[in-house]
This record gives structure tokens, C-alpha cells and sequence, in this order.
């Protein structure tokens, strides 16, 4: 059995690298990504630069505010992918700012995503003497205006210790850089940051010092309330960052990031030259920017909340990577994405209204109850 296996790997390891010799590229690729300055961005960068390296393909990063802005250019056809956040996952569900008419669910496909070393989850002043989730009770915690992600990663987390939104008290910041100064200045008493986060490492040198507490795997009830608001976290042994190391770890909640993301009309026999390329040129990218070492093959999370593309499929089948179950799962979430388009359409057909609110709350209610036929998670009601 074990000669099985080495032959096995040994052959996957020979198929990737002939793949990877025959890696054909067009002149020019274009994705899209945070800000310029962005750990997003400067991944995306450090990885178009091996590209160019190996290849000789141009790769031009998009900078993009916000993930409507980072997703229009795939969806008109002017760049190949994008170096999402966890807006993804709220664009594949057709939800806040995607719950808009001009959206709707998007038939999105995974490429690879970066696992590092963080976490992103609620940093809190040490000098409110909160230890576990559960001691947030009463206490101040941030939001930001316009930003559902970072708002619905804080009630997740908020939900692992049992609380919602009406145990604690929410404030709300015009940005997420207003947010961590609300903590910086006492306003506030927690907010969610990635634990490597320029705002948390400030945080933790001012005189409140800062804390993440910690999520254990253990606790089942109470990963299976934050699930609830958050499928797509995951326990994370968290080794980098606030109070973190790789001799004191703790298990925090983490997602990928970035997401590299196109759309499932994206030719496959392109995305699976970027993900043979993405794997080959690995070891020129991996120490060139900060969690760009996430993206090592070993680390995909095969079975998250976005499905891959079938070109990343026949890259990760030729690496010896993708299993049946792996199958399963990615055909599961592809009909999910089929059950929300067809729920899209049928409520597009009872002539809604024009008015956004309105609009969006029709949705909801239209999107869970055709969820709920298909016995399918609702997540967001």
C-alpha cells in the first residue's frame, strides 16, 4: 500500500510539472484586488511578477475599493479574476450589496485561496478583562457602515459565545480604519481585524493593549452558532500576529484570504494554465509578500463554501490532490449556485419593486424560501 502511494504521488508529482512546462499564457492577464497597499494586492503583485518571471505574461492588478467594484470588471469582461475577500461568498448568495437588482447571485469558481499563518476574528482591549467570547457581554463592540463582511464576521464571532446583537452595544464607524481608532480612543471596546492587521499591532502597542479571545474546535455548540452567520470560517490554529506565535498558538476562527476568483464562463483551459502556473512558480512567490505563502498547494480547503472551477479541478486531479468526496462536495455547491439563479429569476418575473429596501426584502424572503425546498441552508434570512 505504501509503494501505491508513493507511485501514486510520485506520478502526480510528473503529471504537474509536465502540465506545468506546457503552461500556455495570454500576453496580458488583469485581475482585480483591495487597494493598492493591500496585502490582496500586494500578493497579486508578487505573484504576476513570478509570472512574468517563468512566462513572460504581464500581469495587471486592478486596484478596486470595495467588492462590487473588484467583481464589475470580471462580470463586463475586462479582467480574467480577482483577489477577493469573503465578499465573494456574499456574491455567490445574492446577498447586501449583491441582493441589488443589477446583481443578483454570481455564478462565481474558486481558483486557490491563501491559508496563512493569522486569523481574522474580534480583537478586544485587554483592559476590559474579557477572556472568552461569552465576556463581551455588555460591552461596546464595532461596526462599519457599508461593510457587511466585516459586519457579519463580528456577529459570527459574537455567536460562538452565545451572544447577538442585542447583548452587547453596537457602534457604528464611517470605515474600518475609524473603527480601530474608535478602540485606540476608547469608543469601543472590540472590533474584527485580521490578527496581522496594521490596526490590530497599533492597538496592541497602546496603552489598552489588545487581546483576541480564543474559539476552541472543541466548543461543537459553539462553532455550530457561528457557522450559523459564518459557514465560511474555519478553526484556525493561529501562529502569527496579535499575541501569536508559532511556540503559543491559539485556535481563532479564519477564512481564506485573498480569494482568487473568476467566474464560471471563464474558459478552462485558462484557469488551468493561472492555477498549473500559480503551483509551479510557488517557491519564486511564497516569501514576497506577507500570506502569500497561503497558497501552497497543501493548504486548500477543498471543501469550502465556493466551488472551483473545473479548470482548477484538472489541476488539482493532475497534482493528486482531488478526491471523490472533494467531487461531491464541489457538485453540491454548484447546484446550490443553480437553486439561487433559478430563485433569482423566478422573483425577477413578479415585477418587484423599484425601491431598494423594498426590493431587498422581497429577495430574502423569495431566496430562503426556494433554499428551504431544496433543503438547503438559508444562512441569511
Amino acid at each position: 500500500m505504501f509503494a501505491k502511494s508513493l507511485l501514486g504521488a510520485v506520478l502526480a508529482a510528473l503529471s504537474l510539472q509536465a502540465a506545468a512546462q506546457t503552461v500556455k499564457l495570454p500576453p496580458t492577464l488583469t485581475l482585480t484586488a483591495y487597494d493598492t497597499g493591500s496585502s490582496g494586492f500586494n500578493i497579486a503583485v508578487a505573484i504576476g511578477k513570478a509570472f512574468k518571471d517563468k512566462y513572460g505574461t504581464d500581469m495587471r492588478v486592478l486596484p478596486a475599493g470595495n467588492d462590487v467594484a473588484r467583481l464589475a470588471p470580471l462580470k463586463a469582461g475586462r479582467a480574467h479574476a480577482s483577489a477577493m475577500g469573503i465578499g465573494v461568498y456574499f456574491a455567490q448568495e445574492g446577498v447586501f450589496e449583491f441582493g441589488a437588482k443589477e446583481w443578483g447571485p454570481q455564478p462565481l469558481r474558486l481558483l486557490m485561496a491563501s491559508s496563512a499563518c493569522n486569523a481574522i476574528s474580534l480583537g478586544v482591549a485587554k483592559d476590559t478583562g474579557v477572556k472568552e467570547v461569552k465576556d463581551l457581554k455588555g460591552k461596546r463592540v464595532g461596526l462599519v457602515v457599508g461593510a457587511p463582511s466585516l459586519n457579519q464576521n463580528a456577529l459570527a464571532v459574537l455567536a460562538f459565545g452565545n451572544l447577538t446583537r442585542n447583548d452587547v452595544k453596537l457602534v457604528e464607524f464611517s470605515s474600518y480604519g475609524a473603527m480601530w481608532k474608535g478602540v485606540l480612543n476608547n469608543e469601543v471596546d472590540a472590533a474584527i481585524a485580521s490578527t496581522i492587521s496594521g490596526q490590530a499591532r497599533e492597538a496592541e502597542a497602546s496603552p489598552r493593549g489588545l487581546y483576541y479571545p480564543p474559539t476552541p474546535a472543541a466548543d461543537k455548540a459553539g462553532w455550530e452558532r457561528l457557522h450559523r452567520l459564518g459557514p465560511y470560517y474555519a478553526p484556525h490554529k493561529a501562529s502569527c500576529g496579535v499575541g501569536l506565535s508559532k511556540e503559543n498558538p491559539v485556535e481563532l476562527p479564519n477564512y481564506p484570504y485573498p480569494i482568487m476568483t473568476a467566474y464560471a464562463n471563464q474558459p478552462a483551459e485558462l484557469v488551468h494554465a493561472i492555477v498549473v502556473g500559480m503551483v509551479a512558480t510557488y517557491a519564486a512567490y511564497k516569501d514576497a509578500a506577507p500570506g502569500a505563502d497561503g497558497f501552497e498547494l497543501s493548504r486548500q480547503n477543498l471543501s469550502w463554501v465556493l466551488p472551483y472551477h473545473e479548470g482548477t479541478v484538472r489541476a488539482f486531479k493532475e497534482a493528486g490532490a482531488w478526491k471523490a468526496e472533494h467531487e461531491a462536495h464541489n457538485q453540491a455547491l454548484v447546484k446550490r449556485q443553480q437553486v439561487l439563479a433559478d430563485a433569482w429569476s423566478a422573483y425577477l418575473k413578479t415585477n418587484p419593486s423599484d425601491d431598494k429596501a423594498a426590493f431587498g426584502k422581497g429577495w430574502l424572503a423569495a431566496r430562503a424560501a426556494a433554499l428551504r425546498k431544496a433543503a438547503l441552508p438559508t444562512v441569511f434570512d
